[in-house]
C-alpha cells in the first residue's frame, strides 16, 4: 500500500498503540489522538505525532482537515460498559457524538478511509447461535454497544452520501501487552495483576460464562489488513472458540506458577452468559 497520512484515535491507549506502531513499521506517517484519559504516554512510538485532544473538541476536527488525513484509524472511546449504563449521555457524548465530530471534519477534507473499532462482545446480545458471524441480529444491552452500532450505521451513510471508504472490527475480547489491569475491561490482565502480586482475583458469578479471547496481533493484523479496502464492510474479529472464565483463570494460574484459588462474588446484573464470535 502506497504511504498514507493515518490518524490513529486513542492511540496511547492498549489496542491503538500497537495498531501505530505497525503502521510507522510500514511506512506511514501517522498522527496520534487522545486525551490520555485512559491511554499513557509510555505506549506512544517515538515516531509518531501526538496531539492531546478530545475527539469532541474543534481542535481535534481542525486537526483531521490541517494535517492531511487520508485514512481514519478510529480507536478513541468511552468504553466502560459498566459506565455506559450509569451515564449513557456521556457515553453517547464521547462515542457518537466525538466520531461525527472528526467525520465531518474528515469528509471535507482529505479523508478517505475509515477503519472503526467496534465491538463483537456488545453488539449481539444474548445470541441465537454460537458462534455468531456478521448476520446474527445486533442486539446491544448497554448504551455502549448501542453507540458502536449507531457509528457503524452513520459510517454507512457517509459511505453512501459521500463515498467515504469504511470497515468497522467488531473485535472480540481482546488481550495482550500494554492492557491495563487496572480498568473494567480485561480480565486476562486483572487476572495475572492479582496472581503475580499475591492478591486474590474475584470471578463474578459461578464463572461459567464465556468469552472469546482474541490476542491484540491478531486486531492489529486486521486493521492493516483492511487498510485501502474500498466501499463498506463490518468484519468480526475473533477466533470462534468459548473460554469459561473459569477455564481461563486456571490455565493463567498455571502458566504463571501460582496455585490460589479466585474468590466468586456475586454475579453481574445483565451480564451476558455466552459470548463468541467468527467471520
Amino acid at each position: 500500500m502506497i504511504a498514507r497520512t493515518v490518524c490513529v484515535t486513542g492511540g496511547a491507549g492498549f489496542i491503538g498503540s500497537h495498531v501505530a506502531d505497525a503502521l510507522l513499521a510500514r511506512g506511514h506517517r501517522v498522527v496520534i489522538v487522545d486525551d490520555l484519559s485512559s491511554g499513557r504516554k509510555e505506549n506512544l512510538p517515538a515516531a509518531a505525532e501526538f496531539h492531546q485532544l478530545d475527539i469532541r473538541s474543534p481542535e481535534a476536527a481542525a486537526l483531521i482537515a490541517d494535517a492531511g488525513v487520508e485514512v481514519l484509524v478510529h480507536h478513541a472511546a468511552q468504553m466502560d460498559v459498566r459506565r455506559s449504563v450509569a451515564d449513557p449521555v456521556n457515553d453517547a457524548g464521547i462515542n457518537i457524538l466525538g466520531t461525527l465530530n472528526l467525520l465531518e471534519a474528515g469528509r471535507k477534507a482529505a479523508l478517505r478511509q475509515v477503519v472503526f473499532a467496534s465491538t463483537g462482545g456488545a453488539m449481539y446480545g444474548e445470541q441465537e447461535r454460537f458462534p455468531a458471524d456478521e448476520t446474527h441480529p445486533a442486539r446491544p444491552l448497554s448504551p455502549y454497544g448501542v453507540a458502536k452500532l449507531a457509528v457503524e450505521r452513520y459510517l454507512y451513510f457517509y459511505h453512501a452520501e459521500y463515498g467515504l471508504d469504511a470497515v468497522a472490527l467488531r473485535y472480540a475480547n481482546v488481550y495482550g501487552p500494554r492492557q491495563n489491569p487496572h480498568g473494567e475491561a480485561g480480565v486476562v490482565a486483572i487476572f495475572l495483576d492479582r496472581l503475580l502480586s499475591g492478591q486474590a482475583a474475584t470471578i463474578n458469578g459461578d464463572g461459567l460464562q464465556t468469552r472469546d479471547y482474541v490476542f491484540v496481533a491478531d486486531i492489529v493484523a486486521a486493521d492493516i489488513a483492511v487498510l485501502g479496502r474500498a466501499g463498506f464492510a463490518v468484519f468480526n474479529v475473533g477466533t470462534g472458540r468459548e473460554s469459561t472464565v473459569v477455564e481461563l483463570y486456571d490455565r493463567l494460574a498455571a502458566a504463571v506458577g501460582v496455585a490460589r484459588p479466585a474468590v466468586h462474588g456475586p454475579a453481574k446484573a445483565g451480564e451476558q452468559r455466552r459470548s463468541v464470535i467468527t467471520s
